[in-house]
């Protein structure tokens, strides 16, 4: 067995997308190597429904699938197709876009107005580019959820985990998706594939994952002031965690537990072309997509 060293280490920054939602970037629109085959994550959480209510009116997506994991209020959603739905508390949303669809997401905070979820994007490889478009919408009760001995609790998304699988399947990826919680004071091992990248994004609580004293997104400064101590403490929420080789995850919970995702796919190593939620190999296809966006033709059948 081998851990994984951490090799960088962010936050998560403030950006306003779609009609006006105010959320969170993890990381999006920049090297895709640091994260391929993973492209952009967003965590879309408030309290205001101000903040949210206008949502992500209709747009399109090619070349990619996109994965809405709602913990908090729900999302309704529909889509060129004829697909609709309603995504509730825990449940999620795989969507591969492939060959091309128009869709709408509009947040609907809970009964106190709360709003929390995540969406991630997954490229896809060129030769399933332009795939018929495909749904699968999860409910929070079809999800396995295992409680380890210590008090760890993961929730298996995606992937294979602890002789356990998730319920999305055939994904070009074959990424891990995981909701993990681990106890105040717990030093936990997950294992991951080897030959995948892997991240983690911290969103409450703090943890430590590099064997040290300190849990990652926590800084201590001690200054004196005169006889005093002053001690500042940066919490780990929005932090996001990259990690080099190895099969194995370690982390040490903070005192007050940590709950992070734990995402891991293996890379493509393709070419990328981007224009927002359209992403291929070229820049001929992207000119392509958006020519057919102008004339009519982007839809191409039915999923």
């Amino acid at each position: 067995m081998s851990f994984r060293a951490v090799t960088s280490q962010s936050r998560a920054q403030p950006t306003i997308e779609g009609a006006g939602v105010h959320l969170h970037r993890v990381f999006g629109f920049g090297d895709t190597s640091e994260s391929d085959p993973f492209l952009l994550l967003d965590d879309f959480r408030n309290d205001d429904p101000a903040a949210y209510a206008r949502g992500f009116p209709w747009h399109p997506h090619r070349g990619i699938e996109t994965i809405t994991y709602v913990l908090d209020g729900t999302v309704e959603h529909s889509d060129s197709l004829g697909n609709r739905g309603l995504l509730g508390a825990g449940s999620v949303q795989w969507m591969t876009a492939g060959s091309g669809i128009l869709h709408q997401e509009m947040p609907r905070g809970s009964s106190t107005g709360r709003m929390h979820g995540f969406q991630l994007w997954a490229n896809l490889p060129s030769s399933l580019k332009m795939t018929a478009p495909r749904y699968q919408d999860i409910t929070g009760g079809d999800i396995p959820e295992i409680t380890d001995d210590d008090g760890t609790q993961v929730r298996i998304i995606t992937g294979k985990f602890w002789g356990k699988r998730g319920p999305v399947d055939g994904i070009a990826a074959e990424p891990l998706y995981l909701d993990v919680t681990v106890p105040a004071g717990v030093k936990k091992t997950l294992p991951v594939d080897t030959r995948a990248n892997a991240f983690a994004y911290v969103f409450a609580g703090a943890g430590d994952f590099r064997d040290a004293a300190a849990p990652v997104g926590v800084r201590v400064e001690k200054e004196f002031l005169g006889h005093e101590l002053a001690v500042r403490d940066m919490s780990g929420n929005r932090t996001l965690v990259r990690f080099g080789g190895g099969d194995e995850v370690t982390v040490q919970a903070g005192p007050e537990g940590v709950r992070f995702l734990l995402v891991a796919g293996r890379p493509l190593k393709e070419p990328v072309a981007w224009h927002g939620p359209i992403v291929m190999n070229t820049r001929a296809e992207l000119e392509t997509a958006m020519r057919e966006l102008r004339d009519g033709s982007f839809i191409k059948g039915k999923a």
